[in-house]
């Protein structure tokens, strides 16, 4: 090799070693390539554990397939799941083969608020409803399976799930022009694979409860899950916090109720074993309220002789429905589903079933508006008890012209010590006056039950839903004509005029009747009365920011009931003469002077306590 050569192979050599230099990457280069690196190599590594994921999932369904192929109803444990409509004038129906359960509910004849057309009552989205088997072997439960659909008319049909010698069978049937929709199971051929001490099959039932009304808080705290004891009456769980019940008895139905509307799971061989449960919706402007859940347990044949009885009932709140659908039971025995519509306790809800409703059914039978069934109701029961606030009106004014008397015994007993001795001088002259100072309370007590059992009927009223009158555009919600966009605390987001009307005339009332009460109280009292005037009119402001979301119905009756309580106590005092009223009291006394001393059994009480004092303040003396 000559010199030139050497000489060019040095030269290439250093130019290759030069530019290798020149162009190797930077050490930000040199990391972020490395980090390029591990993503490639993690990329790869997920790509051959899916590979190898999707192998085992492929080899799993296959031996599954060669296992489970031999299966009770294998055949029928794939499909597409299609709805069978069963519907008549009142309800529409939807059961889908998948499950073989009804998945949805329509209330026809009732306005939906959320959307156009009926009332949805149940939607396969939210509602999930199984039947379960314990078997010897296996579980079965309805709805891991595609049920067949045979005899389909428009009210009926049988759900089929079957393989030869071997059945469970549900046939529906929705009963002309009712809400309510007969159920019966029946098996064959399976009486092997049951233990024969299995005497019940399980039923798994949970649906989100769609908020079907206008106020959200307002319709919440008349929804509630609801069961029926078996010869006893129904409870519920909270309607305003999370709650779960487990009935020891066992139960008639349980019902998941809306304000208006409830979906009745009814079983006629009772259900046993029930695990109840509420939860309250987190989000209020979800578009729910609330999700129930019921695990139950019912009778069930494993021999197939007897079915498996269970009925639903899916339809709205209405009073005098539901009581006409206990008829339609399969057990003998009153369902008294009537009770969903909830009206108070025992004494309430006797005024409200034997009087309200029926004068509300009287009243309504004019075809009248639900405004004017209202007014024409709130004048009859003011009219009912006119006599009682006559009375305790009467008894104000008594003691309203006999207060000179009583502001003399003030100035003749200033002290404290003397406050027996003037009390008791007190009831004194109202005896022999024939006044009585329990005689205001007493009638007003009376009246306190119906103004309790209107504040429960109103609100359960379906009759006034999507009722508009005036400026409410329905009258079993509040009425937002004055309305913002963001909410503000204990008021909202709007402002009821109807409750604006109604804090007004109670502000009214409590004025008069602070009024009366101060002229019949002189002395210490009549100072108390003044420190206590002030906390009465704390209340129909705090009635305000209660009732502002109530319905307004509700509000509008308390706003006429006020009105005309307002125009009787002023009728009252325009017709009463204070003068002719001290006459009659007098020759009252007169009549009576004769007499040996009366005194009542306040009196005779003070009287006997004034005794026992100077007794015990004459041995204090002695021991001293």
């Amino acid at each position: 090799m000559d010199k030139n050569t050497v000489t060019g192979f040095l030269l290439i050599i250093l130019v290759i070693i030069g530019f290798s230099w020149y162009s190797r990457p930077s050490q930000e280069e040199l990391q972020q390539m490395a980090k390029q690196d591990s993503i490639a190599a993690v990329e790869m590594r997920k790509a051959e554990l899916k590979s190898q994921e999707e192998e085992i999932q492929v080899e799993k369904e296959r031996i599954e397939q060669a296992t489970d192929s031999s299966a009770l109803f294998f055949s029928q444990r794939s499909g597409s799941g299609q709805d069978v409509v069963l519907q008549n004038s009142k309800v529409k129906v939807a059961i889908s083969t998948q499950g073989g359960t009804i998945q949805s509910a329509q209330i026809k004849g009732y306005k939906s608020r959320n959307h156009e057309g009926d009332v949805i009552l149940m939607n396969r989205k939210d509602a999930q409803m199984a039947f379960s088997f314990e078997g010897k072997q296996e579980n079965i439960v309805t709805s891991d399976y595609f049920f067949r659909p045979e005899n389909q008319t428009d009210s009926s049909v049988t759900m089929m799930l079957d393989q030869p010698g071997k059945y469970i069978a549900i046939s529906y049937r929705l009963r002309p022009n009712t809400y309510m929709v007969d159920i019966h199971i029946t098996t064959g051929g399976m009486s092997g694979l049951f233990s024969p001490s299995m005497k019940t099959m399980n039923v798994s039932w949970t649906d989100r409860i769609m908020q079907q009304e206008k106020g959200y808080d307002f319709e919440n705290r008349y929804s509630s899950l609801t069961y029926k004891r078996a010869g006893k009456g129904t409870k519920n769980l909270s309607e305003t916090r999370n709650d779960t019940k487990t009935p020891e008895q066992p139960l008639d139905w349980v019902a998941f109720k809306n304000q208006f509307f409830s979906a009745v799971l009814i079983a006629p061989q009772d259900f046993t074993d029930a695990q109840l449960s509420s939860a309250q919706e987190e989000d209020k402007k979800s578009g729910f309220l609330k999700t129930y859940e019921a695990d139950l347990k019912t009778f069930f044949d494993p021999s197939g002789a007897q079915p498996t009885h269970l009925q639903m009932y899916l339809g709205p709140n209405d009073f005098h429905m539901l009581k006409d659908h206990d008829k339609q039971s399969l057990a003998d025995k009153d369902l008294e589903l009537e009770d969903l519509v909830y009206l108070g306790w025992p004494i309430v809800r006797w005024i409200n079933r034997w009087f309200i409703i029926y004068l509300f059914d009287w009243l309504k039978g004019f075809g009248l508006h639900m405004g004017l069934v209202l007014l024409l109701l709130t004048v009859i029961v003011k009219a009912l008890v006119y006599p009682t606030t006559k009375k305790s009106f009467m008894s104000s004014a008594k003691m309203r012209v006999l207060k000179p008397q009583i502001d003399e015994l003030s100035k003749k007993y200033p002290k404290q010590e003397d406050a027996m001795k003037k009390q008791q001088e007190m009831m004194q002259i109202y005896s022999q006056y024939g006044v009585s100072p329990m005689g205001g309370c007493l009638p007003m007590l009376i009246q306190t039950p119906i103004w309790i059992a209107l504040f429960n009927f109103v609100p359960n009223a379906i009759e006034l839903r999507g009722q508009s009158f005036l400026w409410a555009d329905d009258l079993s919600a509040y009425d937002d004509v004055i309305r913002w966009g963001k909410d503000i605390w204990l008021i909202g987001n709007h402002l009821s005029i109807f409750c604006i009307l109604f804090s007004l005339t109670n502000i009214v009332n409590t004025w008069i009747s602070m009024r009366q009460q101060q002229n019949q109280f002189s002395g210490e009292q009549a100072q108390q009365m003044k420190m206590m005037q002030y906390m009465m009119y704390f209340m129909p402001i705090m009635f305000f920011f209660v009732f502002n979301n109530y319905s307004s119905g509700l509000s509008y009756y308390y706003f006429l009931s006020g009105l005309l309580n307002i125009l009787m106590m002023w009728y009252l005092r325009r017709s009463t003469d204070d003068k002719k009223l001290l006459e009659r009291l007098e020759a009252y006394k007169a009549q009576h002077k004769n007499n040996p001393k009366k005194v009542s059994g306040m009196a005779a009480r003070l009287e006997a306590l004034q005794k026992q004092a100077q007794m015990m303040e004459e041995q204090r003396r002695k021991q001293k």
